[in-house]
């Protein structure tokens, strides 16, 4: 079997590299074989390696930034995800590609289920949800994967921020008003191979998932297992935050607006695939036992 891999490069795109390979020769492109930016050439360049299966793991995820390249946005994570997923329909290929938590307003407590309506909150968000949208009006085999809060190895991501800032400051200011889980890449990348390899055996399970470590924190909980977990490790004299301090989200303004409640209920995923989300703490700390040594 063969699959192309899109956006090699990434915290995700890296995993899956590992994952993928245990079901058959991967093809991993980066920015440089498949310009999202371009779509007619990303889908070309899909073509020419004639896969079984596509896995996009290319994203726009400049938050904030979308707000002013909305465009720019739509059509990294709508229109190019979009023509690909009509592509891969004509040819009878299964298209893989991952959504977020973000399409949701955060409103109440209760778990996202995969039936709730989408009410994006902002550029971003809209982007995702309208690849999510296109995917399906493709018609063709397809699995759509929401997460939230990914970190790993490697990338830009909360984890690695938080360890560096750690060494830089005596005192942190984190948001204690949003709520989520977070979700290692590597898990991520794991269930993704897991849910293909039985797609292929029963494409009609395809769909859309919602795919999160198990539990839910907040980022000021989150950084204060991450600071506590540090302090017992060989970065300890090298530490200088002292303490967290817990704020609301208005003390940090942003351009894009973020959900306060994050939580994605996974019962479709484990009834479909058997796929059970370890704890969120899991992760991290094998994510922190690599990146701490």
């Amino acid at each position: 079997m063969k699959i192309v891999l899109l956006g090699r490069s990434g915290q995700v795109g890296g995993q899956l590299q590992r994952s993928l390979a245990a079901l058959g020769q991967v093809i991993a492109l980066g920015r440089a074989e498949a310009d999202f930016t371009r779509p007619e050439h990303t889908v070309a360049a899909v073509a020419r390696h004639q896969p079984d299966v596509v896995v996009n793991a290319a994203a726009y995820t400049a938050v904030d930034q979308a707000e002013s390249e909305p465009a720019l946005a739509h059509g990294i994570n709508a229109a190019t995800p979009g023509l690909l997923a009509r592509w891969a329909a004509q040819q009878g290929v299964l298209f893989v590609h991952y959504s977020s938590d973000y399409v949701f307003d955060g409103s109440g407590s209760r778990p996202w289920r995969e039936d709730d309506a989408p009410a994006p909150l902002s550029v971003y968000g809209r982007s995702k949800q309208e690849g999510e949208a296109l995917i399906a009006q493709a018609g063709g085999p397809h699995l759509v994967l929401r997460t939230s809060w990914v970190y790993g190895v490697q990338g830009r991501n909360f984890v690695q921020t938080m360890l560096r800032l750690m060494q830089e400051r005596a005192c942190l200011r984190v948001v204690d008003d949003q709520w989520g889980a977070p979700t290692s890449a590597a898990w991520l990348a794991d269930a993704t191979a897991h849910a293909i390899a039985h797609l292929l055996r029963r494409p009609q399970d395809g769909g859309l998932y919602h795919c999160a470590a198990a539990g839910a924190t907040t980022w000021f909980a989150f950084a204060n297992l991450l600071l506590a977990q540090a302090r017992q490790s060989a970065l300890a004299p090298r530490m200088k935050t002292a303490g967290i301090l817990p704020v609301p989200s208005s003390a940090y303004p942003a351009a894009a607006q973020r959900p306060h409640n994050s939580r994605l209920d996974t019962r479709k995923l484990q009834t479909t695939f058997g796929i059970v989300p370890p704890p969120w703490q899991q992760g991290v700390a094998q994510v922190l036992a690599s990146l701490l040594k």
